[in-house]
């Protein structure tokens, strides 16, 4: 017997979430453990992947030191059952080290449901310091980077293209604001929805957002293939800026992006060797 059908909203978002923020071993003898430990504020979540879950498991807590906190209390949902961690694995959770591997899976499931299990285990939803809207997710997997970008620009029109990840760790930071980031966050997080009860309470804030009057809305043009040519072949940035019609500051940043891919994002591009 199965236990997920990805089709249920319910088990997308648990997939998705275990995926992020689930640690599954395999030792010998068909042994392991599934293993979630989150801040003992989050706990409800785990409680409720408890009821879900057809198998015998545990939610324990421990006290401890943490360099960002004196007494820190987290709670942590255990899972033995093996039954379970196999079906985690057909579905594309692997056992150990998984946060470059892991994808969305390839059996039919809640797309929205998924997503948002993603954002509520890796990413964030809200308002900035200067009261705009946001959502955001933070991930190692090229598969994960491009599957929010994907469902992001079929729902608001929003293209972003990846070119690096964050040098100082490794991930990926994909983030919509204004426009983009309310009707993505009216999307993910709609009525009675499973979710961390501090997620969507950012995602209404950033869902009521309404551009003031006085703030201008700039309309950003992709580049394309073409003009990433012209701006390479132009003498100066001053030339670039004057045929493509763009800011000599914008053609500084492309050109810099563009002579800093990897040799794979090149390789993909039809740009290799480097220009």
């Amino acid at each position: 017997m199965t236990f997920f059908d990805l089709e249920r909203p319910e088990h997308a978002y648990m997939f998705a979430f275990l995926q992020a923020d689930g640690h599954l071993t395999q030792e010998s003898r068909n042994r392991g453990r599934l293993t979630v430990e989150l801040s003992a504020r989050d706990a409800p979540i785990l409680e409720r992947f408890q009821q879900l879950c057809p198998h015998n498991s545990t939610i324990s807590y421990r006290t401890r030191t943490t360099n960002f906190k004196a007494e820190h209390t987290s709670a942590t949902w255990t899972v033995y059952a093996r039954e379970f961690r196999e079906e985690l694995q057909a579905l594309g959770l692997p056992a150990g080290r998984k946060s470059e591997v892991v994808a969305p899976p390839s059996a039919p499931f809640s797309e929205r449901d998924y997503l948002r299990g993603l954002i509520d285990a890796d990413g964030s939803v809200g308002r900035t310091a200067q009261d705009l809207p946001f959502v955001s997710l933070t991930t190692q997997s090229d598969a994960i980077a491009s599957f929010f970008i994907s469902y992001a620009e079929e729902l608001s029109g929003a293209e972003r293209r990846i070119f690096h990840r964050n040098s100082r760790d490794g991930i990926y930071n994909v983030m919509y604001a204004r426009e983009e980031a309310v009707v993505i966050a009216n999307n993910l997080y709609y009525t009675r929805c499973l979710s961390l009860p501090r997620k969507q309470s950012g995602a209404t804030r950033a869902g009521t957002w309404c551009r003031p009057a006085d703030m201008k809305r700039v309309i950003r043009r992709s580049w394309t293939p073409e003009e990433d040519t012209i701006l390479l072949r132009s003498p100066t940035l001053a030339d670039a800026a004057k045929n493509l019609k763009r800011s000599t500051s914008s053609c500084q940043v492309r050109r810099w992006r563009l002579l800093n891919l990897t040799e794979d994002e090149r390789k993909a591009r039809g740009q290799f060797p480097a220009p």
